[in-house]
């Protein structure tokens, strides 16, 4: 049985850009290479100018590689065709703000080519996915920037595309819209829909991602499954709920006499300040 097709083959991918102010070309993305499965959750992170955007750029044809390719289910993205069926959320989408969540979603479907029956279905469906019903006929210039991400992600998903491309998608979003946001993305995966992420937060992209990149210089350093990525091989961690005084003892003990291993630390574990703000202000575990 053959292989399925990936979502995102990129390819040895290199971009220069010449500037007034070098003899030199600038290299931003420098022969990078990725595969990302259909139906998973790809992050990629890293600083600030390692080639994040201008890798997402090319992938999208947005701007033509120096060398090397890329390709969307198996098509050269450089091609008009191959971005048929992906979604794109930028970090800093641009609404008409004078537009209703409603009719946003209706003007970017009729760019898309839906129209009456569909295109009104379609609608009803997106904002239910993003929870934004009780908001759709609000102008977009009353929204929260957590509610603008939500529209941006719901027209993004308006031609049903087997790809999303995310930049950034929760940037300047408080944590409770940054969690549902994060929802989003899981229920995306959840529908066999590829997610390519782009994002600073960490932990955003280990809550969500099935394999991450990470990028610096223009080059991947490290890429893998995520959980592959974050074990530490020679530790083996326990967690007891409920453990009395005498259980502690006795397992310290027996660790003592195991040779060659020894307790790296004890103590109850900690949450995050994130986890305790959601579960504070909603009622609601932060966790996944």
């Amino acid at each position: 049985m053959s292989e399925p097709v990936p979502a995102v083959e990129i390819r040895h991918l290199v971009k220069d850009f010449r500037t007034s102010f070098r003899r030199r070309p600038l290299r931003a993305v420098d022969d990078l290479s990725l595969t990302i499965r259909a139906g998973e959750v790809y992050g990629l992170i890293g600083p600030n100018g390692s080639g994040k955007s201008t890798t997402m750029k090319a992938l999208l044809g947005l701007m033509a590689p120096t060398s090397g390719s890329c390709r969307i289910f198996g098509k050269d993205s450089l091609k008009v065709d191959s971005r048929d069926e992906v979604g794109f959320l930028p970090e800093n989408p641009y609404f008409h703000k004078h537009l209703t969540g409603v009719e946003t979603l209706r003007f970017y479907g009729r760019l898309c080519g839906l129209r009456g029956r569909a295109l009104d279905d379609r609608v009803v469906e997106l904002l239910d996915l993003v929870g934004l019903t009780d908001a759709g006929g609000r102008r977009l210039a009353g929204y929260s920037k957590g509610m603008l991400q939500r529209i941006g992600l719901a027209q993004a998903l308006v031609q049903e595309p087997r790809l999303v491309i995310l930049d950034e998608p929760t940037a300047g979003v408080d944590p409770v819209g940054s969690r549902g946001i994060r929802d989003l993305i899981l229920a995306l995966r959840d529908r066999g829909i590829t997610v390519f992420l782009c994002s600073h937060l960490l932990e955003q992209v280990q809550e969500v991602c099935d394999h991450v990149g990470i990028l610096c210089g223009g080059r991947i350093v490290r890429e893998g499954r995520l959980d592959d990525l974050i074990s530490i091989e020679d530790q083996t961690e326990i967690v007891i709920r409920r453990a009395g005084a005498d259980l502690v003892e006795r397992i310290t003990a027996l660790v003592g006499e195991s040779p060659g291993a020894s307790i790296v630390r004890s103590g109850r574990p900690r949450t995050t300040l994130e986890r305790l703000f959601l579960e504070t202000t909603t009622g609601k575990e932060g966790g996944a």
